[in-house]
């Protein structure tokens, strides 16, 4: 790493969080102490309105609500199939969140009975939603337990937020939040199907607990994977863990874990082959820095997106970074017309071209992937072709805006100083990541 520059904890490291854009010293602070501090809107450009449409949109305010488990009390609910929801962007659990989705039928008569959901807006519509549909979303923030005094706090963060402006941009990094807020599991079964071991992959969901955790889930987890008594499980996992309790029933009736495994919607199933793919790309941002390449300087076998007038990339298929291209791609990424991309691996990712291909290659030898698998013979219903993602994303304006004087801080206490922070990001880029380079929780020297 160079000179000066801050290490991440070894938890953002076995996800891929491996360096960060800044090297401001960090402000201890936190965020997400409740779920009021963490807000988000999702900015899209909404399904036009027909009378006669066959779809409901839904605009929903949450708070502190998992995306398939708030997709699926609705569908409850309105007595729809389990699956019927469908939706642009998936939101944090710990936050207040106002989001979209869509299914067929008419909107509902009412209130939709669930605790901390409110149903903002529904109408008909022709088209429903589906992932991506959306363009970003709007944050709002808040740091809270800052030390020192709140003038210091806020020099402190000014700091980061100027060198942020300076170097332009921070890693688009997959936060934490993407293989588990509070188990990070998603991408170690997603290894697994990746892998071609269904039965691994539910093994792994049903027993992975975190060191030195000790719930009472924690606890079923490791009893379950002593002696694989699924009819007992049952009786011990927690009626909160509904996925887990649906694997189990299927397996206490004697079904083959590639069957239970289906069990679980679509959905959720590719949430877990996505979650591999983002700890393959957070490895290979890292692997491309270690390796002393520059994310705004093109190399042979780089992949671009091209930028469009409004700021966003252009989808259709990346431009291919060669030796007769390399000063032209040069100069688009120089004047922000393109940015250099990286893999989201998947069955038609090419790894044979120059040095981004060694890069990519040296990525994939130790998981002994090939690109190939992600066909997912025994699951083609979530194969994955694959995808290119921006390196970077472009440091938005970031508002700071000290706490009043006498608003509460939850569970920091009166004194301790706390600022709001204000931002849009495109979408499939983090909040976390950004903040993190203001705190660099963990981090050592």
């Amino acid at each position: 790493m160079p000179d000066g520059a801050w290490r991440p904890p070894e938890s953002e490291r076995a996800l891929g969080l491996g360096f960060y854009a800044t090297l401001t010293p960090p402000i201890p602070g936190r965020i997400k102490a409740t779920p009021e501090d963490f807000e988000v809107r999702e900015l899209s450009e909404y399904p036009s309105p027909d009378a006669n449409g066959p779809f409901t949109i839904l605009r929903i305010r949450s708070e502190d609500w998992e995306q398939h488990e708030l997709a699926q009390r609705i569908a409850r609910e309105l007595r729809l199939p389990p699956h019927a929801l469908s939706w642009a962007g998936t939101k944090d659990r710990r936050a207040r969140s106002e989001r979209l989705f869509s299914y067929r039928g008419p909107p509902p008569e009412g209130p939709i009975g669930l605790a901390r959901v409110e149903v903002i807006e529904a109408y008909r519509a022709r088209d429903g939603l589906s992932l991506g549909h959306h363009y970003g979303n709007a944050f709002r923030i808040r740091v809270s337990a800052l030390a020192g005094t709140a003038p210091a706090a806020v020099g402190a963060l000014e700091a980061v937020r100027n060198e942020l402006r300076r170097v332009g941009g921070f890693p688009n990094f997959f936060g934490p939040q993407r293989f588990g807020e509070v188990r990070p599991v998603t991408h170690l079964v997603g290894r697994d199907l990746a892998l071609g071991d269904p039965a691994a992959a539910v093994e792994t969901y049903l027993t992975y607990a975190p060191p030195g955790s000790e719930g009472v889930g924690d606890l079923a987890r490791r009893r379950y994977a002593a002696d694989h008594d699924a009819a007992r499980a049952l009786k011990e996992f927690p009626p909160s863990y509904q996925f887990e309790r649906r694997l189990l029933d299927h397996l206490a009736r004697g079904h083959p874990p590639d069957r239970a495994l289906r069990a679980l919607s679509r959905e959720l199933r590719m949430l877990f082959v996505h979650a591999y793919q983002a700890l393959l790309f957070n490895r290979w941002l890292g692997a491309r820095r270690d390796a002393g390449y520059s994310a705004d300087a093109p190399i042979e076998g780089d992949r671009l997106l091209r930028v469009g007038a409004d700021g966003t990339t252009a989808a259709g298929r990346p431009i291919v970074v060669s030796t007769d291209n390399l000063t032209e791609v040069r100069e688009l990424v120089a004047r922000g017309r393109a940015l250099i991309a990286g893999p989201l691996v998947g069955f038609e990712t090419s790894v044979d071209i120059g040095p981004a291909g060694e890069l990519l290659r040296a990525v994939l030898e130790p998981e002994h992937l090939r690109p190939a698998d992600l066909k997912l013979p025994h699951s083609p219903e979530i194969a994955s072709a694959g995808g290119w993602r921006p390196a970077v994303v472009a440091t938005p304006p970031i508002r700071l805006v000290p706490v009043a004087d006498g608003e509460p801080s939850p569970g920091e206490g009166p004194s301790a100083p706390a600022i709001w922070t204000e931002f849009t990001l495109p979408k499939g880029s983090y909040a976390t990541v950004l903040i993190r380079e203001f705190l660099k929780t963990g981090a050592s020297r």
